[in-house]
Formats: structure tokens, sequence, C-alpha cells
């Protein structure tokens, strides 16, 4: 198989540094509230200091937000550290993971695997547009066999989703 398409400019998740700061903004406040109580309580010290930015720390690593990117034939997230990768013609498996908080996992033939949450395709279309670009030519090759169903309601979704934003727009609503 070749080479993922290159060419083209990749669609970002616009919202992602939003979603950034406001992972900023909330480990800032713990920790300003934490500091502010052993001031207040006359119960400071360097060690509790210390405890304080490393929860403060903590709680960002767990907010930090995945960013989405896709171009021609792949599909990428990154989290700090890692970054997962798939090619979107090569796909072979969809799957919605319902819970707290939904995901749709992605699997190719070259053993990729991406994790995302789809709220991320509703938000970016340039981003849905290139993966349902990539799963159509993986169904039309004969790869995607498990998965048609979870795009299909996905792709359902994003049509509810632009109707909306047109009626919205057009004052409709």
């Amino acid at each position: 198989m070749g080479r993922p398409d290159t060419s083209g400019e990749a669609a970002n998740d616009r919202e992602w540094a939003q979603q950034l700061w406001s992972a900023v903004r909330c480990a800032a406040v713990l920790m300003a509230l934490l500091l502010a109580l052993d001031w207040g309580t006359g119960r400071s010290a360097w060690w509790r200091t210390g405890l304080w930015c490393a929860l403060a720390g903590l709680l960002f690593v767990v907010l930090y937000p995945a960013r989405v990117s896709a171009g021609g034939n792949w599909l990428a997230s990154r989290r700090l550290g890692r970054e997962q990768r798939v090619r979107t013609d090569l796909l072979v498996s969809v799957r919605c993971l319902e819970g707290i908080s939904p995901r749709l996992l992605l699997r190719d033939t070259l053993g990729g695997r991406v994790e995302i949450d789809p709220e991320v395709l509703v938000r970016t279309p340039q981003l849905w547009l290139r993966l349902d670009e990539g799963a159509r030519k993986a169904t039309a090759d004969g790869l995607l066999l498990c998965g048609q169903t979870a795009l299909r309601r996905l792709s359902a979704r994003m049509e509810h989703e632009t109707a909306r934003a047109v009626f919205k727009a057009s004052g409709l609503e």
C-alpha cells in the first residue's frame, strides 16, 4: 500500500487551544485556592506548597486535551508525550465506545489505533470530511468490515448539526 497523501493542508481541531487554556486555568485556580487556604490558616510550608503544585500539575495532565488533526488519508491524535495515527484509507474497524465520555475507536490494517471524542468531528467538519473520505475508500476496497453502522450514525449526526447551523444562521430556528 502507498504512503498517505501529504499534499494539501491538514485540518485541525479549531477549539483545541481554547480547551488547553481551560485546562491551564483550572489547574492554576486549584493551586491558587490551595495556596490561599494554606496562607489563610497559617499552615504554609515548603513541602505543602510542593504538594499543591504537584496536585495542580496532575490536574493539568488529566485535563490536557487531545489535539486531533487529519490530512489526506490519515488522522492523528496527539496527547502529552504520544501521538496515535491511523490511515483512514486502510481502516478495518470503527467502533463507538459508550460510557461517561463517548469515544470513537479507529483501527487500520497497519496496526494503527486512534481513540477520539466524536464531538471533535462535530465541531470541526473538515476533520469529519477527511475521515469520511478515507473510510469510503476503505469500504470500497473491502477493508472496512466493522463499523459502517457507527459511521452512518455519525454521518447522520453531522448532517443534523449542519442543518441546525444553517437554520440558525438564517434565523429559522
